[in-house]
C-alpha cells in the first residue's frame, strides 16, 4: 500500500526497554556504555501533533545499512544536544555498531570529562533510557490498513513498518512517565521541534552540527506554513521569524547574533 502524507524527516524516538543504557561494570575502568537503542519489530503507537496518529515498529535489519555506510558520522550526544549544559558535546565514539535480531546494539567508550561525568551515575543507576535521530528515507517504510482490530492495534490505526532508515544520532536521555505502561517506545518528535522553534541556544547549537543550510532546510519543512519561532522569556528580544523556504536562514542567523551579544 502507498504510503499517507507521513514526515520521514528528523525523527526522534525515545526507547524504554531495560538495556537502552547501561554502564559496564565488569572489567576495564566500568565507562563503556551500551544497549539496544530501539528494539526491532515491537509495536508502539506514534501519537504526535507533528507525525500524525498510527502504529510503527522498526522491523529486523532496518538500522544495518545507516550503521555500515555512517558509522563515522553517527554521533552520541545527551538528548540530542538540547541539554543547556552539555550542549553539543559527544559524550564518546560509538565503538561499536552492530545488526542483531533484538535491535542495534551499540559500545561507546564514554569521554573523560566533567560533562560526562556528571551523567555517569544516572546511567549506571538506570535512570536513563535512549533516544536517537532519524529518517526515513524513499522506500524505507511499508503501510498496511488492518481490517480487523488486534491485540497490538484495537483502534485499527494505520500501521508502519520500517524497513531501512538514516541514523544521525543516539544517545542517553530521561524520560517522563508514559501514559500506556506496556509501550517502551515514544515520539520524542514534538518535544524535538519544539526545541528548535522556540529556544535559539539550542537552534544555533543544532546549526553547528548540522550547519547553517541544513538547519535552515529543516526549519522550512517543519513550518511549511509559515509557523514562528516564538520569543524565548530567558532570551531579551527573542525569536520571531518565520520559519518559511525564504527567510528560515535568516531564523539561524538572528539566533547565532542573538546569542552573541
Amino acid at each position: 500500500m502507498s504510503a499517507p502524507a507521513a514526515p520521514a524527516n528528523n525523527l526522534i524516538r525515545a526507547s524504554y526497554q531495560p538495556d537502552a543504557a547501561e554502564m559496564r561494570a565488569d572489567g576495564g575502568d566500568g565507562r563503556t556504555m551500551f544497549g539496544h537503542f530501539t528494539p526491532y519489530d515491537t509495536w508502539t503507537k506514534i501519537d504526535s501533533h507533528y507525525e500524525g496518529r498510527f502504529m510503527e515498529r522498526v522491523g529486523e535489519g532496518a538500522a544495518k545499512r545507516s550503521m555500515v555506510e555512517r558509522s563515522r558520522s553517527i554521533r552520541v550526544l545527551y538528548e540530542h544536544g538540547r541539554d543547556p549544559s552539555v550542549g553539543n558535546k559527544p559524550l564518546g565514539a560509538p565503538d561499536v555498531l552492530e545488526d542483531t535480531p533484538q535491535g542495534p546494539y551499540y559500545e561507546s567508550d564514554l569521554f573523560r570529562a566533567s560533562y560526562v561525568d556528571d551523567l555517569i551515575p544516572a546511567i549506571r543507576s538506570g535512570q536513563m533510557g535512549a533516544s536517537f535521530r532519524f529518517s526515513v528515507p524513499d522506500g524505507g517504510d511499508q503501510w498496511v490498513t488492518p481490517r480487523k482490530p488486534t491485540e497490538h492495534n484495537p483502534e485499527m490505526l494505520k500501521e508502519r513498518t520500517i524497513t531501512d532508515m538514516v541514523i544521525y544520532e543516539f544517545g542517553p536521555c530521561p524520560f517522563p512517565a508514559y501514559a500506556d505502561a506496556s509501550a517502551n517506545v515514544r515520539s520524542g518528535t514534538d518535544d524535538f521541534i519544539e526545541s528548535l522553534m522556540r529556544d535559539p541556544a539550542f537552534l544555533l547549537r543544532f546549526s553547528e552540527r548540522v550547519g547553517p543550510n541544513a538547519a535552515a532546510h529543516i526549519l522550512s519543512n517543519l513550518a511549511p506554513g509559515g509557523l514562528k519561532l516564538e520569543a524565548n522569556p530567558m532570551t531579551p528580544g527573542g525569536l520571531a521569524v518565520e520559519a518559511t523556504r525564504t527567510n528560515a536562514l535568516l531564523a539561524v542567523q538572528r539566533a547565532q547574533l542573538l546569542l552573541q551579544r
